[in-house]
């Protein structure tokens, strides 16, 4: 038997751990300070790059659907921090440094986490998906990601009105698990967040048309039976297109998924590979 971590030791040993990269972070980040984007516009950027809404109250196989209410509640607080961002050039967006730590004393409630590949809940749960919409919108830009963790290896549940592919989201905690991005660009940036409807609306702007746009591709979807389990595997690329000419410039695989799947694989199609 492996020699379990000191954060896998007890509740209080988890906590202990926590709370240290916490502090860690939060010292790391105060070198960083001057150049996280903080200001914001209520003038919209002249050019709309790209936009994108997701479902809130998605079934999340028997997941109970109250941690999908309480998630609405949290992402319905954290959106107006976000909201009419400005990234200006040399700056770095940090979705913790805006949002901050999400509390019950601040309104937020328990919603889904994953944690060690299960299924949680905790206070500020789903807000995942805040980032899931961010980075998507960034992936269809000039901007620069600098900081991006997965779920990695584990698909926890199935398909169920998925409109990004599998192995684009993010996985954020507060505040040592976060999603950044630089603006290593001459322009401006600006992001536009909101709920309505039951979406979390988004749209990335800018203040002049870049010379280059971005399409995601998915391939070589499919389902493996394995010794050990059923996974799930795709290609991620990124299209590079020249705007002028509508000329493909380049292709980049971004992420390589191989996740072994957390639920029943009744009715899906499957590559034997034992």
């Amino acid at each position: 038997m492996s020699r379990k971590l000191f954060c896998e030791i007890s509740p209080l040993t988890y906590r202990i751990s926590t709370e240290k990269e916490i502090l860690l972070r939060g010292l790391k980040n105060l070198r960083l300070r001057s150049r996280f984007a903080r200001e914001k516009s209520d003038e919209l950027l002249r050019e709309r790059l790209y936009s994108h809404s997701s479902l809130i109250r998605r079934r999340l196989g028997n997941v109970d659907m109250q941690l999908q209410e309480n998630k609405a509640v949290n992402l319905a607080l954290a959106a107006p921090k976000v909201d009419h961002v400005l990234i200006r050039p040399g700056q770095i967006f940090s979705f913790w440094e805006l949002v901050g730590k999400p509390s019950a004393a601040s309104g937020y409630r328990e919603g889904l986490i994953i944690a060690s590949g299960r299924p949680g809940q905790g206070i500020g749960g789903g807000m995942c998906q805040f980032t899931n919409l961010i980075h998507w919108m960034v992936l269809h830009s000039d901007l620069k990601i600098i900081e991006h963790h997965h779920h990695d290896g584990v698909d926890l549940f199935p398909d169920f009105g998925r409109v990004i592919p599998f192995g684009t989201g993010t996985s954020i905690l507060y505040n040592y698990l976060d999603y950044r991005f630089l603006n290593d660009t001459d322009r401006i940036y600006q992001l536009i967040v909101h709920v309505s409807d039951g979406y979390l609306c988004g749209e990335l702007r800018c203040d002049g048309r870049p010379a280059r746009k971005y399409h995601i591709e998915c391939r070589n979807e499919f389902f493996s039976r394995e010794a050990d389990g059923v996974y799930r595997n795709n290609e991620i690329y990124r299209i590079t297109v020249d705007v002028k000419t509508g000329n493909r410039i380049e292709e980049e695989l971004l992420r390589k998924n191989h996740a072994k799947i957390a639920y029943d694989p009744a009715g899906l199609e499957l590559v034997e590979r034992l």
